[in-house]
């Protein structure tokens, strides 16, 4: 898990980067929560969503916004952070020149970041979105959603609570020629404090899922 420094549009950026000893490995990018309350790339869930993909043969970046730990700049309210959520994804392909294909995945915060940037990159085949703060902040951007992917909620989340995600993935899902899945993780809130494994295995049977209906078509 080396540690890396790449530039962003306000200083460098610090990151974290398994690269897959594949020769066309799939990529993803993991987007952290929200800088102002404490999120960084070393977050919980974040790391159990980094290793998800790494155990699955990815190529995998989590990283620090601007102004978190060794990044430079200042929290710029999601404008200044999706351009840095694209500058690590250039930086993710250039070290991986051969890919076969690109996931996003955020968490929280991370989750409306890598949305926004999933319509704006179209080498971005998937997302995994946990935890949608759709109560906070507006995911109307979705239209229509571009890629197929999967919302995770936990059933005591406090802070995203039921309502605001399940009208999102009612508008996702009411869309053509994508799929939107949904799992909620029984018992957990917001933080998935005690099922960080439920997390961890929910991403890898997605991840299995779409392998295997690519496949098949």
């Amino acid at each position: 898990m080396p540690e890396v420094i790449f530039n962003g549009p306000a200083g460098r950026l610090e990151g974290r980067y398994h690269h897959s000893p594949h020769p066309r490995p799939p990529l993803a990018l993991i987007l952290h929560p929200h800088p102002v309350y404490g999120g960084t790339m070393n977050n919980r869930v974040v790391y159990e969503i980094y290793y998800a993909f790494q155990r699955k043969g990815f190529s995998v970046l989590r990283f620090n916004f601007r102004g978190v730990g060794r990044s430079q700049g200042q929290f710029d309210s999601g404008v200044g952070e999706l351009s840095d959520a694209a500058s690590a994804l250039d930086w993710l392909q250039l070290n991986n020149p051969n890919a076969s294909e690109c996931w996003i995945a955020g968490f929280s915060f991370g989750s409306w970041v890598a949305l926004q940037l999933l319509m704006r990159r179209p080498e971005l085949v998937s997302f995994i979105a946990v935890s949608p703060p759709a109560n906070m902040f507006d995911f109307g951007f979705l239209a229509p959603c571009p890629s197929s992917g999967l919302i995770i909620h936990g059933d005591d989340d406090q802070v995203a609570p039921r309502p605001a995600v399940q009208k999102l993935l009612e508008r996702l899902q009411s869309q053509k020629a994508i799929t939107v899945d949904f799992t909620e993780i029984t018992g957990a809130n917001h933080f998935y404090e005690d099922q960080l494994p439920d997390l961890a295995r929910t991403v890898e049977g997605y991840i299995e899922k779409r392998r295997a209906a690519k496949a098949d078509g």
